[in-house]
């Protein structure tokens, strides 16, 4: 008997090529392409941003997707509905198409005042009933809607209340991915009315009251039939404390039974050396020359000089204290002092751009700071560095040590997270570990690590067996979409139809 194949949504506010800030879009747009790989019927749905030009990403009319009505609160907004396909992909990708709500330079921030947009909880609200009623149009009944992070989880809130008794969705299952617990859509109780509910729902310890504002994600993971999130580790550290937990803690332990962690993958069709055309060289796991190819052509591009004695630190990453930038402040100087060079790409808090813009005035031949994001950089630096810092306070799952691992560059990591699930310390794991990692978050023990990964770089025999431990590793998508299968039919199952 052939396994059954399912009808899934996959909705998410960004997803690569089409819209990024962060490692979701990424997952959005590598994971549907695995599931349909697997044989299911994918779809994938986002908000239409004014970034994403129709002529640029071939977006093309729906004829009966036109003029669809979508009640919200006292009143009704009409959107329109644009398809797509993810390149090089059958995987159809439908767009929500209102500029009232999407015509703006940032995805969730006002790029002028670099702050949230105040009607946040209205344009995700629209998106996630427009989700609802564009299935409705299409009579295309999911099987399973999967859910991504607070903007979507308006669809599990719904379908448990304003829709609970619809027929058309009395067989659709809902799976909500955490992707960071920390971003979770908080706003006035004001939001009930926008969202056309009851106030009935809306009373202390309810699933949508949080200190007497109205959390979407605390909403999410009290309707949704099942919960992920992107690391085993991730998983049980948001049900431990606050400090991981965010104040939900005890809303996620109550979903203990239905929360499971799913590491994610990457995308080896982007994020290898065999085939990467951003990079000065291509090379492979069984002739490393390429490697130190890419290292000079990286200092190059970067106006630093390259001495083969003295290792190369890349980071790639969003300067803020929870990606472990304080702990960098703390200890600066005498990370200066180390025998290495670093090159930074990303952008942030203006501390932190003024704490590396000195670091170049002070150490020209050490540091490299590009203060913006350029994706050709991005893979030139994972392709041409030797070590790859992140000493992040905590990381769900983290894709920059496992695109590190496939370029023969050795992550230097806070055990946390994705990370603890994914890098072995070399240094207590000496014929198995694939980095250096870190338990305590401090400067002192982020310093320490550094040293290490220093000291065993001079070591090239021993340095060049750990890189090939680490680029052997499988991370790429398959296994992954396998599990989130298991998690489709656990939710399926869970899913108890209206009566």
């Amino acid at each position: 008997m052939p396994k059954k194949k399912y009808k899934i949504l996959f909705a998410s506010s960004e997803v690569v090529p089409f819209a990024k800030t962060g490692g979701l879009a990424d997952v959005a747009g590598a994971l549907p392409k695995h599931l349909h790989s697997l044989g299911h019927d994918v779809r994938v749905i986002m908000p239409k941003y004014e970034s994403i030009k129709d002529a640029k990403f071939k977006l093309r009319e729906v004829v009966r997707l036109r003029s669809i009505v979508v009640p919200l609160g006292n009143k009704t907004h009409t959107v329109s509905i644009k398809c797509a396909s993810i390149p090089d992909t059958k995987v159809q990708v439908y767009f929500v198409d209102y500029p009232d709500f999407y015509n703006g330079e940032g995805l969730y921030q006002d790029a002028q005042t670099g702050r949230d947009y105040e009607n946040n909880d209205l344009r995700f609200l629209l998106f996630s009933r427009a989700v609802l009623e564009m299935t409705k149009v299409l009579s295309w009944q999911p099987d399973v809607i999967h859910c991504n992070d607070w903007q979507t989880t308006g669809i599990p809130l719904y379908l448990k209340t304003l829709y609970k008794d619809d027929p058309f969705f009395s067989k659709t299952a809902t799976v909500l991915s955490i992707h960071n617990v920390g971003y979770q859509g908080i706003f006035s109780k004001q939001t009930v009315h926008n969202a056309g509910l009851s106030e009935s729902l809306f009373y202390s310890m309810s699933p949508i009251e949080f200190y007497d504002r109205f959390n979407f994600l605390k909403a999410g993971i009290s309707y949704s039939n099942v919960i992920t999130t992107v690391s085993e580790t991730y998983a049980k550290e948001i049900q431990v404390s606050d400090e991981y937990g965010f104040g939900l803690e005890g809303v996620l332990r109550d979903r203990k039974e239905d929360l499971f962690g799913i590491l994610n993958g990457i995308d080896d069709d982007i994020w290898n050396p065999e085939l990467d055309s951003l990079i000065a060289q291509k090379f492979t796991r069984q002739d490393l020359k390429g490697k130190e190819e890419n290292k000079k052509a990286l200092l190059d591009q970067c106006g630093l000089k390259f001495d083969p004695r003295v290792p190369l630190i890349g980071i790639i990453s969003r300067l803020a204290d929870q990606k472990g930038f304080d702990l960098i402040n703390e200890v600066f100087d005498q990370i200066s002092e180390l025998n290495m060079q670093m090159v930074v790409l990303g952008t942030g808090d203006k501390k932190y751009h003024d704490l590396f813009a000195d670091a170049v005035k002070k150490h020209p031949a050490k540091f490299s700071v590009h203060l913006t994001f350029n994706n050709q950089l991005a893979h030139q630096i994972e392709a041409g560095s030797d070590m790859f810092l992140m000493p992040s306070r905590y990381e769900p799952c983290g894709l920059n040590q496992m695109y590190s691992f496939m370029y023969g560059t050795v992550p230097i990591v806070r055990s946390t997270g994705g990370l603890a699930d994914t890098v072995l310390d070399v240094t207590t794991n000496p014929d198995t570990g694939t980095g250096f990692s870190f338990a305590d978050y401090s400067a002192e023990a982020m310093l320490d690590a550094i040293q290490r990964a220093l000291a065993y770089y001079q070591k090239q025999q021993n340095w060049k067996k750990l890189q090939l431990r680490g680029m052997n590793q499988d991370f790429s998508w398959q296994s992954s979409a396998k599990k989130y299968i298991e998690i489709y039919q656990l939710a399926i199952k869970k899913n108890k139809p209206a009566v």
